[in-house]
């Protein structure tokens, strides 16, 4: 009988294994669910919400967003779908399809015995030479050429709900953030889309969208009492004071016993809001812009009817987030007493006045002609009800986010699985070179990327096994740009499409999806803590 061996191993506990493919079970199954609604063929995800709202999005990080996720692990992507929306705005379903590749890939690499330290060790490895290889066959893109930069942006529309109207959205996305870049875009590393203000207004179709160098309020002027509704060479004030009587810090009533005393009640309550629209007057203002109370009435009848005989045009309600913008908008300061009014703290527009909206009765406010000292633009959204405005609203968002990623790395790439096809190929070229176990890993790793064509192909309804051969074997070739052209259903060159997306929305995709599916990995316990 053979002496028993006293060296010690180290046995792997059951309970890390089960922990690590449960982790994984879930975190595919998350990935599945939204891996149908990758490129311009995918489909829409209709989300009841909890209040009974309906939501219709095609986009990653609003659909993962929504869901109602318990599992610790798959939450990690819906935390990753959105890192991604911060970091390049687009690829949210990308990155959420390749982590659930990686994953799968992980799955069938730890049942051959490779630690998984290894596994996410090559990963990162592979991840690092992924993105070399993707800066290595993009191509750099100047930000005063207006065409490439619509062209990555349709790219970006193709796959949304709005495509068909991709030739209005795309030019009033980069029109609205080169307006913010202003003369500095050729220094500038980034840009704060907080500039832009969306504003949706119900009625009419999509394409009724515009853009507005200016400021625009999505209600009418209040003409109550038949105050002016056009000025022209405006001097705006902005006011946060009550136009209306002062009230008591406490809550108290006061009992008035004649006739006499309640008409001296109202006689100094006249005089009192007289003598602030006086003073608002005599500063040299013609449109009022009144910010919303909670503590009493911002304006009454009263005040309103004396502003209408002072030939002041009012907008009441303006919200308390809006008021640094129409500060930076229109270079005034808010006022937060009658006595402070000066002429340094009225701001200027050669024109402020009611537009009714095409195809609807509503009126907005526009501000044109604005000096604009804080660089700031206006997209005035129109769509035929709330779904759609929703939708069009995170397309410019997501197509603003495009413009935004080309500005902090300024170079495209092909899209159309191009990119990440060649990614592969090279990839497997790398892992040749490199020896043991960091080959295996890098190769599955490659093998993964493959996800995207093939997901790309599957939901054009084109023979996936088929379309991803080909590439491969057009990238092989050197065509760099060879990527699945879904509108004929066959491999074409994607720069001559003008199929291009920013280079960071890939980097980006694929560096992150990497870092979560490591962290995955690592985990081997599950504690409750009550």
């Amino acid at each position: 009988m053979a002496p028993r061996s006293t060296g010690e191993t180290l046995q792997e506990r059951s309970k890390g294994k089960d922990v690590r493919t449960s982790n994984i079970v879930a975190a595919k199954a998350v990935a599945n669910a939204v891996r149908t609604s990758l490129g311009p063929r995918g489909m829409d995800k209709l989300m009841q919400l909890g209040n009974g709202e309906v939501l219709i999005s095609n986009d990653g990080a609003t659909i993962m967003s929504k869901m109602n996720v318990l599992h610790p692990a798959a939450k990690m992507l819906v935390e990753l779908s959105q890192s991604q929306d911060i970091e390049a705005g687009d690829g949210t379903t990308t990155v959420v399809v390749i982590a659930g590749a990686l994953l799968e890939a992980c799955g069938s690499l730890l049942d051959k015995g490779i630690h998984p330290t290894t596994v996410a060790s090559s990963f990162k490895k592979a991840a690092e030479e992924a993105t070399k290889i993707l800066e290595q066959v993009s191509r750099p893109v100047d930000l005063n050429n207006r065409e490439d930069l619509i062209s990555a942006v349709c790219t970006c529309l193709s796959s949304k709900v709005v495509s068909q109207n991709s030739d209005l959205l795309a030019p009033i996305a980069v029109d609205s953030v080169l307006g913010v870049l202003g003369d500095n875009r050729h220094t500038a590393t980034n840009v704060d889309l907080r500039d832009i203000r969306m504003v949706e207004q119900m009625g009419g179709t999509v394409d009724d969208t515009e853009l507005v160098n200016g400021l625009v309020f999505n209600k009418g002027s209040n003409k109550s009492s038949g105050g002016p509704t056009q000025v022209s060479n405006a001097k705006v004030a902005l006011i946060q004071f009550c136009l209306s009587a002062p009230k008591t810090d406490m809550d108290n009533n006061v009992v008035v016993s004649d006739y006499a005393a309640m008409d001296r009640i109202l006689r100094d309550e006249r005089k009192y809001i007289l003598n602030q629209c006086k003073k608002i007057k005599k500063s040299g203002a013609n449109v009022l812009l009144i910010q919303k109370s909670i503590l009493r009435d911002a304006y009454n009848e009263l005040s309103l009817h004396f502003l209408a005989k002072m030939g002041i045009v009012v907008v009441t309600d303006i919200e308390r987030n809006d008021v640094e913008f129409i500060c930076r908008t229109l270079g005034c300061t808010p006022i937060a007493h009658p006595d402070n009014f000066s002429e340094a703290k009225l701001g200027y527009a050669e024109h402020v006045g009611d537009v009714v909206m095409p195809g609807s009765q509503h009126k907005v406010v526009k501000f044109t002609g604005v000096k604009n000292p804080g660089k700031t633009m206006t997209v005035l959204l129109r769509g035929s009800n709330g779904l759609v405005l929703g939708e069009a609203n995170r397309s410019i968002h997501d197509a603003q986010c495009v413009v935004r990623s080309l500005v902090k790395k300024r170079f495209l790439i092909a899209g159309g699985g191009a990119a990440e096809i060649e990614a592969a190929l090279r990839l497997k070229e790398y892992a040749l070179g490199t020896t043991g176990m960091d080959s295996y890993c890098i190769k599955a790793f490659a093998d993964a990327l493959e996800v995207i064509p093939f997901t790309l192909a599957e939901n054009a309804g084109m023979k996936p096994i088929d379309i991803v051969t080909e590439l491969r074997k057009s990238h092989a070739e050197g065509k760099h740009g060879a990527g699945i052209n879904v509108k004929k259903n066959v491999v074409s060159d994607m720069y001559e499409l003008n199929v291009l997306q920013p280079l960071l929305v890939s980097t980006s995709a694929i560096n992150l999806a990497t870092e979560t599916v490591c962290m995955i990995l690592k985990v081997d316990d599950l504690i409750v803590v009550q």
